[in-house]
């Protein structure tokens, strides 16, 4: 049985499954689901707990199974939690999990935590069963487009909001531009937030004070901002990546490598092809097709050509080369690439139109 995050506790409140799995990237929001599954545990008087790691492939199953056919010493019941950091529990693993499925007594309570998992670990043998044996709970990260909302729920929970109107959404869009990425820093800030002011409305200049710079930037969300146009996440998304010692190389590749799939996909459109076959083709899916369906229809075979004329220079500016038209800083070189990709990707005014 799959559950939505925020579907736990009203699920819970109807009562316990006897295996839960929790998977995902996102740490805040796998430990509080985690959290909210042991108290919810000690409630039903599941008291003793006993915590399994699988470290690598060579990992003892015997003593889980074992745990899971074992009466309490201690308790009527019993909470077994099961962590596996890699996410491969192996061979000797998935055949593990399966009989554990079928052989977990009603008196424990199995908590399961593994990181995110692709398409062929989702459709394994051993994420079936405790799919079928209890409730698979994925946690996915907050986008940021709705992490301003994402605050303004957790402000209400702990009794503050912001002020209403222009001001307030200033405030949240504030706070989410320095949290960005890293949702348990945002929490941290939220518990500032509580422990500085009284419960009640918060001012911009209150958000403004409370809140520092703790946003943490992922190269491929990057990507997305830049195809999407917006220039000033992406300048200070780049001066977040510079700070935080993430390679150059590693930028521009994944700019370079958006040049070069949009050229593709446009070469493919001017060869006759449809553009979602010529999408396919390039293998560009999820959120990059939407903004490649966005863009493509203005981007011209010249516009794609400079771009890639542009990455290529870039390339070697990373790599320790110079080019008299370019700065010679790298980071500031990746400046002016995304600079040029969000200029010639911007919607063109139709002829006639000022």
């Amino acid at each position: 049985m799959q559950l939505r995050a925020e579907a736990l506790q009203a699920h819970i409140a109807k009562g316990l499954k006897p295996i839960y799995t929790v998977h995902g990237d996102e740490p805040l929001l796998a430990q509080e689901a985690a959290d909210t599954i042991r108290a919810a545990a000690r409630a039903q008087g599941y008291a003793e707990r006993k915590v399994f790691t699988v470290a690598g492939a060579h990992f003892d199953w015997s003593p889980v199974l074992n745990a899971a056919q074992a009466m309490s010493l201690f308790s009527e019941r019993q909470l077994i939690e099961i962590r596996i950091p890699s996410g491969k529990p192996g061979k000797d693993g998935s055949e593990a999990l399966q009989r554990y499925c079928e052989a977990a007594p009603e008196d424990i309570l199995t908590l399961i935590t593994l990181p995110r998992l692709d398409k062929t670990q989702l459709g394994s043998a051993w994420f079936l069963a405790l799919d079928g044996a209890g409730v698979t709970l994925k946690v996915e990260p907050v986008e940021r487009r709705a992490l301003p909302q994402w605050i303004a729920q957790r402000l209400a929970a702990q009794g503050q909001r912001v002020t209403e109107g222009e001001e307030g959404q200033r405030a949240l869009a504030f706070f989410a531009d320095r949290v960005e990425g890293n949702l348990l820093a945002a929490h941290q800030e939220l518990q500032k937030l509580a422990l500085l002011h009284p419960a009640g409305e918060l001012t911009f200049e209150h958000i403004e004070q409370a809140v520092l710079d703790v946003a943490r930037f992922d190269v491929f969300k990057l990507s997305e901002a830049v195809l999407a146009g917006q220039t000033a996440r992406v300048m200070r998304m780049l001066g977040g990546l510079e700070a935080e010692g993430e390679a150059a190389v590693l930028v521009h590749w994944t700019l370079a490598e958006d040049i070069r799939a949009l050229k593709r996909v446009r070469d493919g459109m001017d060869a006759g092809k449809p553009l979602p076959m010529a999408l396919r083709e390039a293998r560009v899916w999820g959120n990059k097709e939407r903004l490649f369906e966005r863009l493509l229809p203005g981007l011209k075979t010249r516009e794609l050509a400079r771009l890639l004329e542009a990455a290529q220079v870039v390339d070697g500016i990373v790599k320790g080369l110079r080019h008299p038209q370019w700065p010679a800083e790298p980071w500031a070189a990746l400046q002016r690439l995304a600079m040029m990709l969000m200029r010639e990707a911007a919607p063109k005014a139709a002829p006639g139109r000022h």
